[in-house]
């Protein structure tokens, strides 16, 4: 198996496993969450947090990997740009573990009566957790918007069709489908980063697929 098929593999393993620990952690069937807060996690149990938990954590641990699969199939356009959206989107990925690593106890904070000190508490969270994840979604940005530009330079190993499935635009379109169909979007929103890096990885490992024999040889790739 060569490495551009065994990254982007396990590029989609990372998607599903974290969009499965994510789904655990945050969904709420009244779609509180698009209320902003913490109170949509009001009545999740710690049994089904723990497990969202360990499967968020480890999952996220491989998004770098599958970094590493886009960077392989973006070098022929620029070495260098497709190196830094590898680090940068890597980086976002690390810090990602942190705040999904977190969200199982801000969840058991508000299992709890309100209270000043619980307040105060979740108020703290707030302010170190959440600041994770603009950063998450900037490094995100800086992927998406590198990835947009070297596939359509022509020279990346896939075909100029797949700038339109980029993690950016593609988050947006969860938001899209929730405020089109919430019946739906409520399933696919509280998990959009990882729905939109699922495609992203899941066409590209077609793409792969379809093309490896070209793209091995192009790059002298051993397999593995």
């Amino acid at each position: 198996m060569n490495v551009f098929i065994l990254t982007g593999m396990l590029g989609v393993l990372a998607s599903i496993l974290v969009g499965a620990g994510e789904y655990l952690l945050h969904y709420d069937p009244l779609a509180r969450f698009a209320e902003g807060g913490f109170g949509f996690m009001q009545g999740i149990g710690a049994e089904r947090t723990s497990l969202g938990h360990f499967l968020g954590v480890f999952g996220a641990l491989l998004y770098p990997v599958g970094c590493y699969h886009l960077y392989l199939m973006l070098k022929p356009a620029s070495n260098k740009w497709a190196f830094s959206a590898f680090i940068v989107g890597s980086m976002g990925f690390m810090v990602g573990v942190v705040w999904i690593g977190s969200r199982a106890s801000v969840s058991a904070l508000m299992q709890l009566p309100e209270s000043p000190e619980i307040d105060a508490l979740v108020a703290l969270y707030d302010l170190r957790y959440e600041t994770l994840l603009q950063v998450i979604r900037l490094t995100t940005l800086f992927l998406s918007v590198v990835f947009i530009v070297l596939i359509l330079k022509g020279k990346t190993h896939y075909p100029k069709w797949m700038a339109v499935f980029n993690p950016i635009l593609l988050i947006i379109g969860s938001f899209l489908v929730y405020l089109a169909a919430p019946q739906i979007g409520k399933h696919v929103m509280p998990i959009a980063l990882n729905v939109a890096f699922f495609i992203v990885f899941t066409l590209s490992l077609f793409v792969t697929l379809k093309n490896q024999s070209t793209i091995v040889l192009a790059n002298g790739e051993a397999t593995l």
